[in-house]
């Protein structure tokens, strides 16, 4: 009986052994796989058609015009089309620069009255020379209406405002679509699971080692 107590515990200690290992790297590969935080945005630099001299807006002053802006694109993705439309249907360029404490960041091309809805290019040579995959994007509806609240020279357009004509904003809150949270989010909850069957693991060792106790006094 003895025998088979110390082999059964044996057992639990190798699995709460794997368990604690298994925490161990689930944590380190969470630590490794965390990317690290974006600098935040400073201001943001607007060039373009009828605009004489740069739109400098920063965030110690215009907070809120420099988020509207970042907001036209720091959803966009890592792939966007190859080619654009046509140079005809483009419409009004202008250029915004994103700014952060270190320096310029990034770049890209709006056109809000192109045919067919606003576009955003983004172009592979980018300030911080981190080169990503040229492409066009579809832009936000509210494009035109955006870039004419924070001082760009354009016509109202009242049609994209939000909940307008032309959708206006994201329904979605854009932490619903943040896939590097719910990754995090994911990894925290693992680590808590794998907490809380090592826990178990303990408490069941605990009541064997008595029982083990129990059953050496009573052999006796």
């Amino acid at each position: 009986m003895i025998r088979k107590v110390r082999r059964l515990l044996i057992a639990v200690t190798g699995t709460m052994a794997a368990l604690a290992c298994t925490l161990a790297l689930t944590g380190t590969t969470a630590a490794q796989a965390a990317p690290k935080p974006k600098p935040a945005p400073t201001g943001v630099d607007i060039t373009g058609d009828k605009l004489d001299e740069p739109l400098r807006l920063r965030t110690d002053s215009r907070s809120a015009e420099v988020h509207l802006v970042i907001d036209q694109i720091k959803w966009l993705g890592t792939t966007g089309q190859l080619r654009g439309p046509a140079a005809a249907d483009l419409g009004p360029k202008y250029t915004v620069v994103v700014h952060v404490a270190a320096g310029p960041q990034r770049t890209y091309d709006l056109f809000p009255l192109a045919k067919g809805g606003p576009r955003v290019y983004r172009p592979a040579k980018q300030p911080d020379r981190s080169n990503p995959r040229a492409g066009w994007f579809f832009g936000r509806l509210n494009m035109p209406e955006t870039l004419r609240s924070v001082g760009v020279p354009m016509p109202a357009q009242f049609d994209t405002l939000a909940g307008g004509i032309g959708g206006g904003d994201r329904v979605l809150p854009e932490e619903a679509l943040d896939p590097v949270g719910d990754l995090d989010t994911a990894l925290g909850e693992l680590q808590r699971l794998l907490l809380l069957n090592v826990g178990v693991v303990l408490v069941i060792t605990a009541g064997l080692a008595g029982i083990a106790l129990l059953v050496r006094r009573r052999t006796r």
